[in-house]
């Protein structure tokens, strides 16, 4: 899959969390989901910021102001994650978190693939979406599994500060016994 393509996987997967969110027959159930999305959205979010948005700011006319909105998008996203990752099983602010994420993804998305992507696609080569795309796949085994609002979301900060949040996650998920996907 080219890179566009692999995010529009990811759309498509986070769509589906949502729908097993609401058809989740109990609180554990509904628990295990919010973590896997946590961990989903924090991963596509991180790629997107160090390899798909300096892409788009470099070869887009207007790409550093759609870079900047996809951003305050993001950190809408990134502090809604935080909430829900504090909160625990059953506790009852999750269904009005979980419903705000959803509208706050599904514009996002929406914007993404109507917007941004056909823009993109156009202004870069195949080859290199094609090369994109395997980098951004072997790059979600190491990518951060939590939001992280406070830390830098642009490069060069973000290269350096996405390894140290990827490996913290990963011990505090391993901790927590937190699904892995």
């Amino acid at each position: 899959m080219d890179a566009l393509e692999v995010l529009k996987h990811d759309h498509r997967m986070v769509e589906q969390l949502f729908r097993d969110y609401h058809s989740a027959a109990s609180d554990s159930q509904r628990r295990g989901v919010v973590e896997l999305l946590v961990r989903e959205l924090s991963k596509h979010a991180a790629l997107e910021e160090l390899m798909v948005y300096p892409l788009a700011k470099k070869v887009l006319p207007e790409g550093e102001q759609l870079v900047d909105g996809h951003l305050g998008e993001h950190m809408a996203v990134k502090k809604a994650l935080a909430d829900l990752d504090r909160l625990g099983e059953g506790d009852e602010r999750t269904d009005e978190l979980m419903a705000q994420l959803r509208r706050d993804v599904d514009e996002h998305v929406r914007e993404e693939e109507t917007e941004f992507m056909p823009r993109l696609r156009e202004a870069v080569d195949p080859a290199q979406l094609d090369k994109l795309g395997l980098d951004l796949e072997r790059a979600k085994q190491a990518a951060p599994t939590r939001p992280h609002p406070g830390a830098p979301d642009r490069p060069p900060a973000l290269a350096l500060a996405g390894p140290v949040a990827a490996a913290y996650d990963r011990i505090r998920d391993r901790l927590e016994r937190r699904p892995k996907t």
